[in-house]
């Protein structure tokens, strides 16, 4: 099937939409999981978006989103902008599907380093894990494990920095056109090499060069270089990054897409299972860091200790896949089958409609996710 699942109903066609805001995390292919989301949402038409940021994977859906409503801004009044952006998100992922192909037009040397880039770290987690669990991507992917565990630079293992990923984005993505986009604020994150800082793109700075950046992993590929500075995956310091959401756009209503879990139950024994669980608390260190941070400022807020006119009482939603999209392994996030991509896009879907049945008409009014439960240690949460 190469066409997104259809809703169920029609929005209602007199009522305005709700405004939010929109953070979506990376995390290879599982981002699949978050082109479900996003498609479900603008299906749905009851909210519109003020911002979005992403990273890595995240990234690449924010800018398709984006591209889909700047297409439809420049191609008449009939254009449907939502279903532009549905179009725009479909097109981008069948085309990951078809580039991880077996019978993809690209060469296997090629397709590697595309498998892994998308990947991200899921690529370095393959240690232990059973043949008939291997997709080619899988395999490629452990092959560069050795590479790592044995301490080579992609600067010796990839010396001519090949990027398949950038071309393709490049042919999918007008970021001219995005840049001059009105009506949604579109924002990138790497990481600063030098500095470990988040570096966040926007405007005109947002470029097929930054979405790279967002999701370049160190081990594998060469550091992106921009304007003389040098960034790695996004990931480190944003996943997603929430203060461009906070300081930029009108809506304090903030929905996270996450994909990485926080907890797992099972702890991890085999070497496939340690390198993943490891990449999970690394790549949700930053978020856990910033809903600690707006949990602050709430409590704050509420003891009326900081001016409400200078800082936003932010209303905090998530949408994720729960113990369903835990149930797939790290290592599927360096997998582009279709059955896969579209399993997690259906899964996305589903969660998305469950999410709006439940909390649409809390959009505005009050948060939905207990940010002290499931992101606080036990030092900084209420007693029970």
């Amino acid at each position: 099937m190469n066409t997104p699942h259809q809703p169920n109903s029609s929005p209602p066609g007199n009522a305005p939409p709700r405004h939010i805001n929109l953070a979506l995390q990376g995390g290879g292919s599982h981002g699949a999981f978050t082109w479900g989301v996003l498609d479900e949402l603008l299906a749905d038409g009851r909210v519109a978006f003020d911002g979005v940021s992403g990273t890595s994977a995240g990234a690449m859906n924010a800018v398709a989103l984006a591209h889909g409503f700047a297409a439809a801004a420049g191609g008449g009044k009939k254009a449907d902008p939502r279903e532009s952006a549905r179009a725009s998100l479909a097109k981008f992922w069948n085309g990951i599907v078809d580039m991880g192909a077996l019978g993809s037009s690209i060469s296997q040397a090629q397709r590697a380093p595309f498998d892994i880039l998308f990947g991200g770290f899921a690529g370095l987690g393959g240690l232990g894990r059973s043949p008939g669990d291997e997709s080619p991507g899988q395999r490629v992917a452990d092959a560069f494990t050795s590479f790592w565990a044995n301490t080579v630079s992609p600067y010796q293992s990839n010396p001519l920095d090949i990027n398949p990923l950038q071309n393709f984005l490049q042919s999918q993505i007008d970021f001219e056109r995005l840049a001059a986009v009105k009506g949604l604020k579109v924002f990138v994150v790497a990481t600063a090499v030098t500095t470990g800082k988040a570096e966040v793109f926007s405007g005109k700075r947002l470029t097929a060069k930054a979405v790279m950046a967002s999701a370049c992993l160190p081990t594998v590929f060469q550091a992106v270089e921009i304007d003389g500075q040098h960034y790695w995956d996004g990931g480190f310091a944003g996943n997603p990054a929430m203060h461009p959401l906070i300081y930029h756009c009108d809506s304090r209503d903030i929905v996270l897409v996450q994909i990485n879990p926080i907890k797992r139950d099972k702890l991890p024994t085999t070497a496939a299972e340690i390198m993943d669980r490891v990449n999970e608390i690394t790549f949700n260190a930053s978020l856990i860091a910033e809903m600690r941070a707006i949990d602050f400022v709430k409590k704050l807020l509420a003891q009326g200790k900081l001016d409400p006119a200078r800082y936003k009482d932010l209303l905090m939603h998530r949408i994720d896949g729960g113990e369903v999209l835990e149930a797939y392994h790290a290592s599927t996030k360096s997998a582009t089958d279709e059955k896969l991509i579209h399993t997690l896009r259906d899964l996305g879907i589903n969660c998305t409609r469950q999410w709006l049945a439940k909390h649409f008409n809390q959009i505005g009014v009050q948060s939905t996710v207990n940010i002290a439960r499931d992101y606080l240690d036990d030092l900084r949460a209420p007693a029970r």
